[in-house]
């Protein structure tokens, strides 16, 4: 008996000692090693950004439809958006469906609850739906005062032993829509810190876009899509996908990312922008991180002469990590041309892109992996001459708030700054 002891002992101790060195070696692999070499892209389309021919083809490949009539307003800042937002929620008729990263009972967010918690009263139906982790302040308590009032209200993805493995997999969507009419999408969330217009330190910079007409069917798809999942309650009535006839105004499309996308659409609709560029491309962005692919195509649109500029945060910034390993970038990008801008006043929050003179994307993704790759996430692009002009004026606006990086500069920082980007990028592009 003690030698087959022995032996069953001796087995488990090879196989504890193979399962050791599998995982140091991939975490050894997983820091140090390259990640596996995917394919650049080629090709493309030759058709002008904010063309119609460039929309047609960007959501046939993306198999998308294309969005035409309505009205598209951009709203800076919480001082603007917030007050849109409560006045479409306190109108609403029939159903609101909203869905965001950050719900914090707040100041700001017990304007919301209120609103909502009143138009259950006037026999509207409400769903709420937040990110577990993004919304962690927004306690059980405040979810079951909701709920007492007939708000139906859910986390995605709650912690527990079924979503483990998943459990970094968040939705970073921001889908709101009210009576299947209007629509809210863009950077913002619900938190006092997106309040005011940058009068402070404390008062973040960004952005949310209203819109009204055809588009809406496809923000509330990005809310659908996670509802079901998280409920089983498929929202397929005309109720919430009114008929909205197409006319004159924007053409759209509308992208919808979850992990499970092998075509990483909210990266291929990038891509499409910036390698089509000709005059213009500025991009906005609070977590800059770019992958090869979009960073080769910023880089060969500034060599060929084109006014590309980057606003990203400064000393203001809820993410040092993610800064840091943005800026191991800047030497590639600021040796092509590119201008480099950090937002000082606040911390700069916005996810918008503006090309050319007619094109522009907003949404909720961020320019890392984590949107491209893990999160569930949606944008837009919007072909408008007019709403491209205001995120073009918004973006100017804080280019003059803003320090501009230089070249020479940025290569005197010192061997500390460089080990911690290096530190920093090796991290985040983990994750």
């Amino acid at each position: 008996m003690s030698e087959l002891l022995d032996a069953g002992l001796s087995w488990w101790g090879w196989a504890l000692l193979a399962i050791g060195l599998v995982a140091v070696f991939s975490v050894f692999s997983a820091l140090f090693l390259p990640d596996w070499k995917q394919p650049e892209y080629t090709l493309g389309t030759d058709a002008a950004p904010g063309t119609e021919a460039f929309v047609d083809a960007a959501a046939a490949l993306l198999n998308n439809p294309v969005y035409r009539g309505g009205e598209v307003t951009l709203l800076q800042n919480g001082d603007a958006f917030y007050p849109a937002m409560l006045e479409a929620i306190r109108s609403a008729r029939d159903n609101i469906t909203f869905e965001v990263y950050i719900f914090e009972p707040d100041e700001i967010g017990r304007q919301f609850m209120d609103a909502f918690i009143e138009r259950v009263g006037h026999g509207v139906e409400v769903r709420l739906l937040v990110d577990w982790f993004g919304s962690f302040k927004l306690k059980r308590r405040h979810r079951e005062e909701l709920a007492r009032a007939g708000v139906k209200v859910e986390a995605f993805r709650p912690l527990n032993l079924r979503n483990l493995v998943r459990i970094y997999r968040r939705t970073h969507r921001r889908a709101i829509v009210i009576d299947g009419r209007v629509a809210f999408t863009g950077g913002a969330a619900i938190s006092k810190k997106w309040a005011g217009n940058v009068r402070t330190r404390h008062e973040w910079r960004d952005s949310m876009t209203r819109v009204t007409g055809p588009l809406v069917g496809g923000i509330q798809s990005a809310f659908a899509e996670n509802w079901v999942y998280c409920t089983g309650e498929v929202l397929s009535a005309s109720r919430f996908f009114p008929p909205l006839e197409p006319g004159p105004g924007p053409c759209t499309v509308s992208v919808v990312s979850s992990p499970s996308d092998a075509l990483q659409p909210i990266r291929i609709l990038f891509w499409l922008s910036f390698a089509n560029a000709q005059r213009r491309l500025w991009i906005c962005n609070s977590y800059f991180i770019p992958d090869p692919r979009l960073r080769k195509a910023v880089v060969d649109r500034a060599c060929h002469g084109v006014d590309v500029r980057i606003l990203v945060p400064g000393n203001h910034t809820d993410a040092i990590p993610v800064q840091l390993a943005g800026r191991s970038y800047y030497d590639e990008l600021l040796a092509a041309g590119v201008r480099i801008f950090e937002y000082q006043p606040a911390m700069m929050h916005a996810k918008t892109v503006v090309v050319d003179d007619s094109w522009s994307v907003v949404g909720s993704a961020n320019m890392d992996e984590r949107s491209m790759e893990l999160n569930e996430e949606n944008i837009v692009g919007i072909a408008d001459g007019p709403f491209a002009e205001a995120v073009a004026r918004g973006v100017e606006e804080d280019f003059t708030r803003a320090r501009e990086v230089t070249l020479d500069e940025w290569r005197r920082r010192s061997v500390w700054q460089r080990g911690l980007e290096r530190c920093a990028k090796v991290l985040i592009e983990q994750y």
